[in-house]
């Protein structure tokens, strides 16, 4: 009897654990689509699940770092939401392609305009955003979820090296190095490797016209020796008649 209740009591002690460490799994992050490279452009998507059995996520508002400003960001259409894209004046401006840019954008926000984000469900917020700077290894935005019953959840924790992730941690991109061939145009290497290919390409055209031009001649002095071996059969054979 005591040992069934024992292994009850642990079922639900484990139930409990479970139950309790779930929400951990379903905050709000951002991962890239393919690669986000230091220096380049890349489309990035805000993963948001509705953690509520008894409300819909109506509005989510990312904040993004003032230590690593971006001059451009561009939200996707998403049907069912109303985006607003915030800029504000730089107290530092940035170059960007030989241009002075005084202003970046600091807040995105999509509000839903149906029924949003329903339990059970998650939803993408895809922004195409750059220049990523090139001296992070990563992008800490803050996000601020909203539900229809007023609730309000600030996932603007930032994860401490060595620690254990905060109850609310904040959206956290990780910045790929910038690849070596990154830029258009092409290498002295790829100008020789074209060099060395187009000078295989003339050999072999000449050695083919080499090869057609002597089938050629063979061909001719063929024609010329059979021609010249017919009529001396002709003239042999009057000879041999009129003997």
């Amino acid at each position: 009897m005591k040992a069934s209740r024992i292994a009850a009591s642990g079922v639900l002690a484990a139930s409990a654990v479970v139950v309790l460490s779930a929400p951990a799994f379903a905050h709000v992050s951002v991962q890239p689509e393919g690669v986000a490279a230091k220096g380049g452009y890349a489309t990035i998507d805000f993963k948001v699940p509705n953690e509520r059995d008894d409300a819909s996520t109506t509005k989510l508002e990312v904040n993004f770092p003032t230590e690593h400003p971006l001059a451009s960001v561009m939200p996707q259409p998403l049907d069912g939401w109303n985006v607003k894209v915030t800029k504000s004046k730089l107290a530092k401006p940035l170059e960007m392609h030989g241009e002075k840019i005084d202003e970046a954008v600091t807040k995105v926000t999509w509000t839903a305009t149906g029924k949003g984000v329903e339990p059970g469900f998650f939803q993408k917020f895809p922004l195409s955003v750059g220049q990523l700077p090139e001296d992070a290894d990563q992008l800490v935005f803050k996000a601020i979820q909203t539900y229809d019953n007023k609730e309000v959840v600030r996932w603007i924790e930032p994860q401490k090296e060595g620690a254990e992730e905060p109850e609310n941690p904040a959206p956290a991109l990780a910045l790929s190095a910038a690849s070596e061939d990154g830029h258009h145009g092409s290498t002295a290497e790829d100008a020789s490797a074209d060099s060395a290919s187009a000078a295989k390409d003339t050999e072999a055209t000449a050695s083919s016209d080499s090869s057609d031009t002597t089938a050629r001649v063979l061909a001719i002095v063929g024609i010329v020796v059979g021609a010249a071996g017919v009529a001396y059969g002709v003239l042999a054979g009057r000879r041999r008649t009129n003997a």
